[in-house]
């Protein structure tokens, strides 16, 4: 487990999470954005908490580990979130061609999501 702080709250998250979520925010910092995202964590009262970190440029964000026992909370959903997300910075789409001649608008919605 990894104190994360934040601002000048910590908590407790799992190594993995807290190790995406600063990677996540390096990913954002370097490209200019933010984003919002939940994990569950464990304040520093001991109770289990949904904590929402605003990560982007500029993010007071750091992690230390700790020496606790306590089982880390179960963020597979926020971890695989956070993989997708760095993959999708650090690797972005190519970009593809239109079909060239005379194309009209609804020609196109075969590419729009």
């Amino acid at each position: 487990m990894k104190h994360v702080t934040y601002s000048d709250k910590s908590l407790l998250l799992g190594d993995t999470t807290a190790d995406l979520l600063l990677e996540y925010a390096s990913a954002l910092g370097t490209d200019g954005t933010a984003d919002a995202v939940t994990v569950k964590a464990m304040s520093s009262d001991g109770d289990d908490v949904e904590a929402t970190f605003l990560l982007g440029e500029g993010a007071p964000l750091m992690a230390e580990t700790s020496t606790t026992t306590v089982p880390e909370p179960d963020n597979a959903d926020a971890d695989t979130y956070l993989r997708e997300k760095i993959e999708a910075l650090v690797h972005p789409a190519k970009a593809t061609t239109l079909p060239q001649g005379d194309v009209y608008p609804d020609d196109y919605a075969e590419f729009q999501s």
